[in-house]
């Protein structure tokens, strides 16, 4: 045989191997990575100085899972009042779902407070609840004294407002009444406690107050105020496991250091990217139910 045929025969014949090997190592790679998408080199191998064929097989797609992420219910109590439209303001633009925990009382108080409340109803963003009619007008002893007083104060404030949710939120007091969670900050204002849930409403309290001095100014700094929520859910001190409810008060955002305290506390909190916001009509357990539907709460 010529030599030189012979060499040109013995490469061709290498080449034929390599190939052959390569597409059984392709073929096998392929098998193991089928359920895939994705392609990926895996090896490259020169047949001759031009020419490089390239092996590609799928990879697999390593998808993290995605973290759970915690529920924090921002409310405000005792509006309308002065605070309120900065409070309205920072929400609209921060496009965060709260509850505003409203006084009867207050939406009558003045054509500006009537005004707010207005805007108020018309925010996407804003969740209404009854915060009684009078507030006791501050004489909480007398008030929770006279349990069937508690009830009709709170139906005249769904009455004079058309609420139309059955959760309510108990002037001067952090009361629970929700399916097992049962909680009374003072034991003479149990029975009145009971009333309201014998009437078909539900009871929010709180997990946290944003706490306020006698010249209606923010104790805890919105850095603060974010660890204490960060400190809560770590060591699971919330009612419910995983969400946290959150107590402030208008009046106190009508300064406006107090209003930027709470423009960053709300961006902290979302930069967290652990935390969503919600309505209190979707903390766990709560049924969506209207007056208008239930027989309880009609007088």
């Amino acid at each position: 045989m010529d030599p030189a045929a012979g060499a040109d025969f013995k490469r061709s014949h290498l080449t034929k191997i390599a190939l052959l090997t390569l597409s059984f190592a392709a073929f096998y790679v392929y098998k193991e990575y089928r359920s895939t998408k994705k392609a990926k080199s895996l090896l490259v191998v020169k047949k001759d100085s031009s020419t490089i064929i390239t092996a590609s097989f799928p990879t697999e797609e390593i998808k993290m899972p995605k973290k759970k992420k915690k529920t924090i219910y921002l409310t405000f109590d005792d509006g309308p009042n002065k605070g309120t439209k900065n409070v309205l303001d920072i929400i609209n633009n921060e496009q965060i779902p709260v509850t505003l925990f409203v006084i009867g009382e207050h939406v009558y108080g003045s054509k500006l407070q009537a005004s707010v409340y207005d805007s108020v109803r018309s925010s996407a963003y804003i969740e209404l609840a009854n915060h009684s009619f009078t507030h006791a007008h501050n004489k909480f002893s007398k008030f929770y004294s006279a349990p069937a007083d508690v009830v009709n104060d709170f139906r005249r404030c769904a009455d004079s407002l058309s609420l139309s949710s059955n959760i309510v939120r108990t002037p001067g007091r952090n009361i629970w009444r929700l399916n097992d969670i049962k909680q009374t900050d003072n034991h003479l204002s149990k029975e009145a406690a009971d009333a309201l849930e014998k009437s078909g409403y539900i009871v929010m309290g709180w997990d946290l107050e944003w706490h306020f001095d006698d010249k209606l100014r923010a104790i805890q700094s919105s850095d603060q105020l974010a660890s204490q929520i960060d400190s809560m859910f770590l060591n699971g001190r919330t009612k419910t496991l995983d969400h946290l409810v959150l107590l402030a008060h208008d009046q106190v955002y009508s300064n406006a250091k107090d209003s930027s305290s709470l423009r960053q506390l709300v961006g902290k909190l979302k930069e967290k990217g652990d935390y969503d916001f919600a309505f209190i009509n979707s903390y766990p357990g709560i049924e969506k139910l209207p007056l208008t539907d239930s027989g309880l709460l009609k007088k």
